[in-house]
C-alpha cells in the first residue's frame, strides 16, 4: 500500500514538474507570439508606407515629366466631362495616327524606296510615341487606370524609333529595312483592329457599369477583353514573335563583318525587351484569366 502511495506521489511530482515546464513553455510561446505580432504589425505598417511613398514618387515623376515637356502648365482637368472629352480625343488620335502610319509604311515598303522618306516615317513614329506618353501621363494624373507594362511600352517604343531614325543608310540598314517596314505594316493593322474593337467593348462595359470612364485602349491584352476579344490573341502573339524575329535578325546582322553601326546591337536589345515585356504580360493575363475561370467552374 505504501509502495503504491509512493509511486502515486512520484507521478504527481512528475506531473507537477511537467506542468510547470508547460507553463514556462506557454509563457515563452505567448511572449514570442506577442513579439511576432508586433513585428508583423511593424512590417505591415512599413509596407503600407512604402506603397504610399512609391505611389507619391510615381505621381511626382509623372508631374516632373510633364513639367519638363510642357513647362509649368496645370494639366488637371476639373470636370468629368473635360476628362472624358480628353480621353476620347486621345483615342481618336491613336486611331487616326495608326491609319497614317499604316499608309506610310505601305508607301515606304512598296513605292518610296528613299532614305529621306524612311526618315520621315521614323520621325513620325518618334513623334507619335512621344505624344502618347505625354497624353497618357496627363490622363493618369487625372485618374486613368492605365498602368504597368503598357505605359512603359510606349517609352521603349519611343527609344526604338529614335534609334531607327539615327541609323545611317548602308548595307546593314538595307538588309533590315524591308523586314522592319513589313513588321510596321502588320503592327499597324493589329493596332487598328485593337483600337476599333476595344473601343466598342469599353463602351458596352462602361454602359453596364463594369469599367471606369477613363479606361483606355491598349496595345495588348487585358482581362476585361476576355469576353469578345479573344480572337485578337493569335494576332498579338504573332506580333510578339515577330519582334523576337527582328531581335534575332539584328543580333545576326550585328556580327556581320561590314557592320559598324552601334544602332544594330541596340535595336536588337530593344526589340528583345519589347518581345519579353509584351509576351510575358499577355501570357500572365491569359493564365490568370484561365485560372479564375477554372476556379469558378469548380464552385458548386
Amino acid at each position: 500500500m505504501s509502495a503504491q502511495l509512493e509511486r502515486c506521489e512520484r507521478e504527481w511530482q512528475e506531473l507537477e514538474g511537467e506542468f510547470q515546464e508547460l507553463q514556462e513553455t506557454h509563457r515563452v510561446y505567448r511572449q514570442k507570439l506577442e513579439e511576432l505580432t508586433a513585428l508583423q504589425t511593424l512590417c505591415s505598417g512599413s509596407i503600407r508606407k512604402q506603397k504610399a511613398r512609391l505611389r507619391n514618387l510615381k505621381h511626382a515623376l509623372q508631374r516632373l515629366y510633364l513639367n519638363l515637356v510642357l513647362g509649368n502648365v496645370n494639366v488637371t482637368l476639373l470636370s468629368n466631362q473635360a476628362k472624358f472629352a480628353y480621353k476620347d480625343e486621345y483615342e481618336k488620335f491613336k486611331l487616326y495616327l495608326t491609319i497614317i502610319l499604316l499608309l506610310g509604311a505601305v508607301a515606304c515598303r512598296f513605292v518610296l524606296h528613299y532614305r529621306v522618306t524612311d526618315e520621315i516615317f521614323n520621325f513620325l513614329l518618334v513623334w507619335y510615341y512621344c505624344t502618347l506618353t505625354i497624353r497618357e501621363s496627363i490622363l493618369i494624373s487625372n485618374g486613368s487606370r492605365i498602368k504597368g507594362w503598357w505605359v512603359s511600352h510606349h517609352y521603349v517604343s519611343t527609344f526604338l524609333s529614335g534609334v531607327m531614325l539615327t541609323w545611317p543608310n548602308g548595307l546593314i540598314y538595307q538588309k533590315f529595312r524591308d523586314q522592319f517596314l513589313a513588321f510596321s505594316i502588320f503592327q499597324s493593322c493589329v493596332q487598328f483592329l485593337q483600337y476599333y474593337y476595344q473601343r466598342g467593348c469599353l463602351y458596352r462595359l462602361r454602359a453596364l457599369g463594369e469599367r471606369n470612364h477613363l479606361d483606355l485602349t491598349v496595345e495588348g491584352f487585358q482581362s476585361w477583353m476576355w469576353r469578345g476579344l479573344t480572337f485578337l490573341l493569335p494576332f498579338l502573339f504573332c506580333g510578339h514573335f515577330w519582334q523576337l524575329y527582328n531581335a534575332v535578325t539584328l543580333f545576326e546582322l550585328s556580327s556581320h563583318e561590314e557592320c559598324r553601326e552601334w544602332q544594330v546591337f541596340v535595336l536588337a536589345l530593344t526589340f528583345l525587351i519589347l518581345f519579353l515585356g509584351n509576351f510575358l504580360t499577355t501570357l500572365k493575363v491569359v493564365h490568370a484569366k484561365l485560372q479564375k475561370n477554372r476556379s469558378k467552374a469548380k464552385q458548386p
